[in-house]
């Protein structure tokens, strides 16, 4: 993996040199002399972040190759999360508009056997109507049903909420260890190439600006690398987190008008304020 790394680096770094030392509007033969005022080692660094990853041991690709991985793995989730957060959300909404159109707990009972619970809003009106139902017909015949109705509905709900939210979170964890540790990383590789500039430096016949500046501002890629694999990261964990709090308090919201109706068979209150009245058959009209 790594012969690989190191092949596909020195390519580029070729490809850079390439392209630094022959000028678009100047013939092949020209781009034998150097460009005025630049040395022949100038020339070579002109090659920036690929000319120093190639340049660079073991230790120095080992942590460009993490970077990579780390930034491959947040733009994953990023994408994943997103599309996946947006699908949710869309039947959720399909789902609350349904639900508070249909004429009895019935119908959404059938409904949601039908099509299935495909999102939280869902799961949580299907298991809290079937813990309703199965604590009516049988009681409590497991230690875990043991109280009044509502005391096991309350625990159903309060278990599907706990699993939704796992869900919710699921990634999270990932995007906020990269971005935590993507900066580390980053200053980590430009200790170690500042380390091996300064040796460098030191071991050669005179010291001037161009030797340390070249070596040293070259070292200080890797501290940009680790910054821009960490900013969309912390950028994107901050906005899931958000969007998942909206959406539990909207779900904490409809699980307490969802249990307030199977108690009572009474009206339940919208996100919006307003109130809808839904009738099941035993119960009369409001």
């Amino acid at each position: 993996m790594f012969d690989l790394l190191d092949s596909a680096i020195h390519v580029l770094a070729q490809l850079g040199e390439a392209g630094a030392l022959a000028p678009a509007d100047a013939p092949a033969v020209a781009s034998a002399i150097p460009p005025a005022g630049m040395t022949a080692q100038q020339v070579a660094e002109a090659g920036g972040m690929l000319h120093f990853i190639s340049q660079s041991d073991i230790v120095g690709k080992t942590l460009f190759g993490i970077l990579v991985i780390m930034s491959l793995t947040s733009w994953y989730l990023i994408f994943v999360k997103s599309f996946t957060n947006m699908r949710i959300r869309r039947r959720s909404n399909n789902f609350l508009r349904e639900f508070w159109a249909a004429s009895s707990l019935e119908q959404v009972e059938n409904e949601i056997t039908t099509h299935g619970a495909s999102e939280p809003f869902a799961h949580l009106a299907s298991h809290a109507i079937h813990a309703q139902n199965h604590h009516t017909r049988y009681g409590a015949m497991k230690l875990e049903e043991k109280g009044s109705t509502g005391a096991f509905v309350t625990r159903t709900i309060r278990k599907v909420i706990d699993e939704e939210t796992a869900k919710l979170e699921n990634g999270l964890t990932v995007l906020a260890s990269i971005g935590s540790t993507a900066p580390f990383v980053g200053l980590f590789g430009t200790v170690w190439g500042v380390y091996h500039a300064l040796v460098g430096i030191g071991l050669s016949d005179g010291v001037t600006v161009n030797r340390i500046a070249g070596p040293v501002g070259e070292a200080l890629i890797m501290t940009g690398l680790g910054l821009a694999v960490a900013i969309p990261a912390v950028l994107a964990y901050n906005g899931f987190v958000r969007s998942n709090r909206v959406y539990l308090a909207r779900l904490d919201a409809f699980a307490h008008d969802l249990f307030t109706f199977l108690s009572t068979g009474q009206q339940a209150f919208e996100s919006s304020g307003r109130v809808r009245r839904v009738k099941i058959a035993s119960t009369k009209d409001e």
